[in-house]
């Protein structure tokens, strides 16, 4: 049997265009030869549509582009995920169905069983869960239709699991030679590993052949990789469509199977990034885009991957130096520039500033230096590119980095300006292996950008381990205290010092209320700041008394 997979960038809530763009690829799968094609997730609204399923309208719209693009679909079957109203009076409204489109109809042939609601999901608060699963027939075949995390659930694979039913062992059991997983899966790093382990897991064990149909694009913060596969009987990887792009692949069940090739780390956060600042703008009606060049190795790779999201036509890049800039930094950012090939331009700020201290001297009583005035001048370029972006109608990147972000490293209303923060879910030691990677033919991204100590420049001689850690300890303790949410005394005993493990644990829980208020970020990693991790900001929790005393009270 031969199968089409349909790999699609969709946007939510586009659904003339989400379903030309389902019926252009199924008319390339069927010119190929496909016997059934498969589509992803909730493919005709996009993914995730979030609170517009409480909209009468926009459930409107669904049921009107389902039907005119069944109308599109011929004798060729094809498998596509969408809305179900729940036609009992008792429970949520929705279902997460899968419908068969075929000679211009369109029926529901399966509901999806578990529904996620933890990290960034949130599917409890719209569907209901599906009340059985059934297995499908097409032509001689007995079909498995399931959703997404479904098939997340195999106790062989996870020793502790969320759900208490599995959804691809009922349809097993009732007999089956083919299971489809129609997905909406964000992708972070070792995403796709992951998903062929699963796959060719249940493949072996139930000696049937599995599809994954992974939608691809960027939501939003959520990047999702594509990267649809399908595996035979053994296990082995029959075809696997492109990461980072729309894909229509015709596989044959029966084909020769191939050896996955993983690209290595780097590149795969730099394309999902690429993706995911591409989409964000295209999305939101941007075509042009502006930031701040320091001469640091962030900005510079921001500007990398505007470049390569939106080409440099689309870019404009500005140096506003203080009186505390270094002439290397200046001098690196217009490096970057000409090897972009980007427009930029120099404002000084130098003016600007002095006249604000002058203002604000009689409220401050004759104090000097400090913390204001290092946040004015951030503060002063936040204004001043807000400025450009409002004359130009280019869109505001900003371009702080994970690290920076969780300790509150940054400043708000200044270097946080910005509508999206692409390095927001990027630690800074993984900025810095992507930015060698992007030079690994040739110097994009000047080499002192790389090499020189990180400073934010705001006063004389200022380097950021002057109030930080090294960012090889500080990222080990995001990745323990944010990523595995683990505590004080496991740093601990992983090396870290106590000292620091606490003094960074305060300051990473006070900066909270400046998360809160940060444009939103790109997710590349198992745990980002925003709408996965949710953290109250009046509350008194604090873990490092229990880490003093063994004990979790005050």
């Amino acid at each position: 049997m031969k199968i089409g997979l349909l790999q699609i960038n969709f946007t939510v809530g586009d659904f003339r265009g989400n379903a030309e763009k389902v019926a252009l690829a199924y008319e390339q799968a069927v010119r190929a030869g496909a016997e059934l094609c498969v589509g992803s997730e909730l493919g005709l609204c996009g993914y995730p549509p979030r609170d517009l399923l409480h909209r009468q309208d926009f459930l409107h719209q669904h049921d009107i582009a389902l039907a005119a693009l069944a109308k599109k679909i011929g004798s060729v079957p094809l498998v596509l995920g969408g809305i179900e109203k729940n036609r009992k009076k008792a429970g949520r409204p929705l279902h997460n169905s899968a419908f068969l489109l075929q000679k211009g109809k369109a029926k529901v042939v399966a509901q999806k069983s578990l529904l996620p609601t933890y990290d960034v999901f949130d599917e409890d608060r719209y569907f209901e869960p599906a009340s059985r699963t059934v297995p499908l027939r097409i032509g001689q075949n007995r079909v498995g239709v399931t959703i997404c995390e479904d098939i997340w659930n195999d106790e062989d694979l996870w020793p502790e699991r969320r759900y208490r039913t599995d959804p691809v062992r009922q349809l097993c059991q009732k007999g089956i030679d083919l299971l489809i997983n129609l997905s909406a899966s964000p992708w972070h790093i070792g995403k796709e590993k992951v998903r062929y382990r699963l796959l060719a897991e249940v493949a072996k064990r139930e000696k049937i052949p599995v599809i994954q149909v992974n939608q691809v694009g960027g939501n939003d913060e959520l990047v999702f990789d594509g990267q649809s596969m399908a595996v035979n009987r053994q296990g082995a990887l029959l075809a696997v469509g492109a990461s980072f792009a729309e894909d229509v692949k015709v596989v044959d069940l029966e084909g020769k199977s191939e050896k996955p090739i993983w690209k290595g780390e780097e590149e795969q956060v730099f394309r999902a990034l690429v993706l995911g600042t591409r989409d964000y703008l295209h999305k939101c009606g941007f075509r042009e885009v502006v930031l701040g060049l320091s001469g640091g190795i962030d900005s510079a790779l921001t500007a990398v991957i505007a470049v390569e999201a939106l080409g440099p036509n689309q870019l404009l890049g500005v140096a506003l130096p203080s009186p505390f800039s270094s002439e290397g930094s200046v001098a690196d950012a217009e490096a970057l520039a000409k090897n972009l090939g980007i427009r930029w331009a120099k404002i000084p700020i130098q003016n600007p500033f002095e006249t604000v201290l002058r203002s604000i001297d009689p409220v401050r009583g004759g104090k000097k230096g400090g913390l204001t005035e290092e946040n004015l001048q951030s503060r002063l370029r936040g204004l001043i590119l807000m400025g450009i972006s409002n004359d130009s109608g280019r869109l505001l990147l900003t371009t702080g980095n994970k690290s920076e972000m969780a300790v509150g490293y940054c400043t708000l209303y200044g270097d946080m300006c910005g509508a999206l923060a692409v390095l927001a879910d990027v630690p800074k030691t993984m900025v810095y292996r992507i930015s060698k990677w992007v030079n690994r033919n040739g110097e994009v991204i000047p080499k002192s950008s790389i090499e020189k100590a990180p400073s934010a420049e705001l006063r004389p001689n200022q380097k950021d381990q002057d109030s930080l850690p090294p960012y090889e300890e500080l990222d080990r303790i995001l990745e323990s205290y944010v990523v595995n949410e683990g505590s004080i005394e496991g740093m601990v005993k992983k090396g870290i010092s106590r000292t620091v493990a606490e003094e960074m644990v305060r300051k990473i829980d006070l900066s909270e209320y400046k998360r809160r208020q940060a444009a939103p970020g790109i997710k590349v990693t198992t745990k980002a700041f925003g709408m996965g991790r949710r953290v109250p900001l009046a509350q008194r929790f604090d873990p490092r008394e229990g880490a003093r005393s063994g004990s979790g009270k005050r």
